[in-house]
């Protein structure tokens, strides 16, 4: 394991308290909505929120095009994505909530990422398992993808140190602001 694994727990848990202090919810919903508004059309992956995530729902919800959300189909491998129109989901083996193996399995080229922390050069913390990282790079693989961070502002730690199978994020929406990377 490398040197900045311990750094990255210390930064998740710094991180993971700042996000209880919450945030302007409505203020998220606005510019996140504004930021999908160029990707109509797109197949978009968002997120069920668990604990006290920011909520992407009210985005995916106004989205003009198929939605999806994420599986975890095992340990130690990417995400794969289902259809989601609204309809009931199933508990995930990680408090995580998904459609049913019913629903049809989509490639998104737009993503809505949940977070535990980020930085300004669009580094993230998850929750450790890496299964964004997996994703991101797989679909990158195939082409072009917008991976969009959603989070509250006091999530943001001041850097985040990267690791070679980090996948950075191109957009952080924050209830105070977007984060275009590599342009702020």
């Amino acid at each position: 394991m490398s040197g900045a694994a311990p750094d990255k727990a210390a930064l998740r848990a710094q991180a993971l308290a700042a996000r209880g202090q919450g945030g302007d919810q409505e203020a998220i919903d606005r510019r996140l909505i504004e930021v999908l508004t160029p990707f109509a059309g797109q197949i978009l992956a968002g997120y069920w929120p668990i604990r006290d995530e920011a909520d992407p729902r009210p985005a995916m919800r106004a989205h003009d095009g198929p939605v999806c959300l994420p599986v975890v189909p095992g340990r130690d491998v990417p995400l794969i994505f289902r259809a989601w129109d609204g309809g009931e989901l199933e508990r995930g083996s990680l408090g995580t909530a998904h459609p049913p193996e019913s629903c049809e399995e989509m490639t998104p080229r737009v993503l809505i990422v949940p977070m535990a922390g980020f930085d300004r050069a669009g580094q993230r913390i998850g929750y450790g398992g890496g299964y964004y990282d997996r994703t991101l790079s797989l679909l990158r693989g195939m082409g072009p993808v917008a991976a969009i961070g959603c989070a509250f502002a006091v999530q943001e730690l001041p850097h985040i140190p990267a690791g070679p199978y980090d996948q950075p994020l191109d957009m952080i929406v924050t209830d105070r602001g977007v984060i275009r990377v590599g342009r702020d």
